[in-house]
């Protein structure tokens, strides 16, 4: 079986149901008659390759029964992944995935299961998890999963940061947990492998939490290995990968294509790192901190009150604070705002500490009274603290939509756990011209905090647009991309009809004046090195069509045929598509279309050749530098300080995430 280098961080929670309410590891019938199928080792190799990532992971199971049984299981499903390839091994006997309508794939699936064949499915829950079923798992034998996924990685103020959830989300399912008990040890290795291929230099890399562990080899100047190895342990805690640019490097453009057929479109990847000093601003303003209490935060409270705290202690005079709370219902706990004085300060501390965690997430009533009494004289930011596991009252978000929209308010979205429902929280970011970002308890929440920083005390770009002329270019990102902070990459992804030079221009408002930062680059005519491309581009379409469904921009009927084609003919799993795992003559059998088996083909060629050579220059505005003029001199602005509250209030964060990062994993 093969197991590529890369990068660490993912893991399949190995499971026979209803996964969302565990950390990893298998669930088996509380009582049942069968022994639990234990997890034999798992392994994990990551590839990060600049703008995006290679996953890959191998699992082994074991079934100790004298019976045959069914596997279902679980992996948490990263914020945006295109999941690629499933293979099934038992004993000599691998069979592969090919994506195909999601109805078809379980009529099939079931099909073969009834007849006692070997069979697989993988489905997407949502925005939660994927989902594997095993038709077949042999009775007293072990079966091996192998997964592979792709998914972009931004580059934030000179960092990258790569994350995989292996915690439960913390949301309590009493039904579940009453039906299955979870085994999330592995009796042999747990082993991450990471490979760093960056075009830029890169100063540094680490695991959080496992420096002291991880073996570090250094191949150049942008290329590292990293390997973390456990003999035993639990599938409990999440890990993150960090790597850290060389400070000195200017602000660049760089372009990813891939065309193999003149006769078709090319798919890119533009992704765009501003070289512009935006000054900080120091602007006093109203502040909510809108606080979810419910029940699923039960585990998260000390950290969300630690971090209220703490912000609280750093607001000045001048300043304004409203503490507003949820769960079933929304409460304004402070009466309205509140002027910052030494006295209110210790009360609003004290009223965040005696908080008490209970009942459902009612998030519409929550942003509904926390937007509510707004001063139009005054800048106000909401601060929203949440698992983001709304399950009460109005849940569509064309609603929460149309709510926000009404508002000048600037919605700032920390999401703590692993279940969040992320298009919903950035849909509530983006209507505000905000920004939502996960926290787990096993980051570096020092070095989120860093990160965070730049953003909430310096100014950012207004009303920033991509422009691409000269060369045709079609089913791209959104091409408004409203507000671009300090420090922030810009990821695009698009289609184009045939190469040639072509003009970028990056067009944005800074103090209320006009900028334009722009270089010619070169779309080749085939360019067959990175055919991976064509998977992600896919993925952002699917993403863009979701949003826009959301919305109630585009109608169900229109989005999810396209969903569905997309999924199909780029072979990624999306709500409308499942990956169908059979053998060759079982798909001939039932008249599928091998489309997966040649794409895994060509992108397996191409990652073998990159592996052979050092990590390739993907800069294309070198001889023509997109950021390199002065920047701009600018006076106040309209990011105010007041958004400086979010760094506190990670800062506090910080304090429980080190003191956990510093407990071994379990053996």
């Amino acid at each position: 079986m093969r197991f590529a280098h890369g990068a660490a961080i993912f893991a399949v929670i190995l499971a026979l149901h209803c996964p969302s309410a565990f950390a990893a590891g298998t669930l088996t019938v509380q009582g049942g008659a069968r022994q639990p199928i234990s997890i034999r080792d798992h392994r994990v190799g990551v590839t990060i390759d600049d703008g995006f990532a290679r996953v890959e992971i191998v699992q082994t199971f074991h079934n100790p029964n004298d019976a045959d049984v069914e596997a279902l299981y679980s992996s948490p499903l990263p914020r945006q992944a295109a999941l690629s390839e499933v293979e099934i091994t038992s004993g000599e006997r691998t069979i592969r995935g090919e994506v195909v309508a999601k109805e078809t794939a379980r009529a099939v699936y079931e099909e073969e299961r009834d007849r006692g064949n070997d069979a697989g499915l993988a489905t997407k829950n949502e925005y939660k998890t994927f989902e594997f079923s095993v038709a077949r798992v042999p009775a007293r034998s072990d079966t091996a999963i192998r997964i592979v996924y792709y998914q972009p990685i931004e580059i934030d103020t000179g960092v990258g940061r790569f994350v995989y959830p292996l915690r439960d989300g913390g949301v309590e399912d009493a039904a579940a947990a009453s039906f299955w008990s979870a085994n999330a040890k592995v009796e042999g290795e747990i082993a991450f492998d990471i490979e760093l291929r960056s075009s830029a230099p890169v100063e540094a890399v680490r695991i959080a939490g496992f420096e002291s562990e991880a073996k570090v080899e250094r191949l150049g100047e942008g290329h590292y290995r990293v390997r973390l190895s456990r003999p035993r342990g639990k599938l409990t805690r999440d890990l993150v990968f960090y790597y850290r640019l060389r400070d000195d490097l200017p602000g660049r453009l760089d372009l990813v294509p891939y065309r193999s057929d003149p006769s078709k479109p090319g798919s890119f990847l533009l992704v765009l790192t501003p070289g512009i000093d935006l000054p900080p601003l120091e602007n006093g303003a109203d502040f909510t901190f809108l606080l979810d209490v419910s029940g699923s935060m039960k585990t998260k409270l000390r950290a969300l009150a630690e971090g209220v705290k703490q912000a609280l202690r750093r607001m000045r005079p001048g300043d304004r604070f409203r503490i507003v709370t949820f769960n079933g219902s929304a409460r304004d706990v402070t009466g309205g705002y509140v002027a910052v004085s030494d006295e209110s300060v210790r009360r609003g501390i004290d009223l965040v500490l005696s908080l008490e965690s209970s009942g459902s997430t009612n998030l519409f009533d929550g942003v509904h009274l926390a937007l509510r009494g707004l001063d139009d004289d005054r800048v106000t930011s909401l601060v929203l603290v949440t698992d983001g596991v709304a399950n009460a009252g109005e849940l569509s978000p064309k609603e929460f939509d149309a709510l926000v929209s009404r508002f000048d308010v600037r919605i700032f979205g920390f999401v703590m756990g692993n279940s969040a429902n992320w298009p919903l929280l950035e849909l509530l970011a983006e209507s505000s011209g905000g920004f939502a970002t996960g926290v787990s308890v096993d980051d570096d929440i020092v070095g989120q905090i860093r990160l965070a920083q730049s953003k909430i005390t310096h100014e950012c770009l207004h009303d920033a647009e991509l422009r691409i002329r000269g060369v045709e270019t079609f089913d791209a990102s959104d091409d408004l991309l409203g507000k671009v902070f300090r420090g922030q990459q810009v990821v695009f992804f698009g289609r184009y009809e045939k190469g040639g030079e072509a003009t970028v221009e990056l067009l944005a408002r800074i103090s209320g004046e006009d900028r334009t930062y722009e270089t010619k680059i070169r779309f080749p005519e085939i360019d067959a090195r990175y055919p991976e491309i064509e998977r992600l581009w896919a993925l952002n379409r699917v993403r863009q069509l979701s949003a826009l469904e959301r919305r109630g921009l585009l109608p169900a009927e229109e989005s999810r045929p396209a969903i569905r084609d997309l999924g199909i003919a780029h072979q990624i799993v999306t709500d409308e598509t499942s990956m169908l795992v059979l053998s060759d003559e079982d798909f001939a059998r039932h008249g599928v279309e091998r489309r997966n088996e040649g794409r895994v083909a060509s992108e397996r060629r191409a990652q073998a050749v990159r592996m052979a050579s050092a990590p390739e220059e993907k800069r294309a505005d070198a001889a023509d530098p997109m950021f390199d003029r002065p920047a701009p001199h600018v006076g106040r602005g309209a990011f105010d300080w007041t958004s400086a509250a979010l760094s506190i209030l990670l800062s506090a964060m910080a304090i429980l995430g080190l003191r956990l990062r510093r407990t071994p994993l379990p053996s």
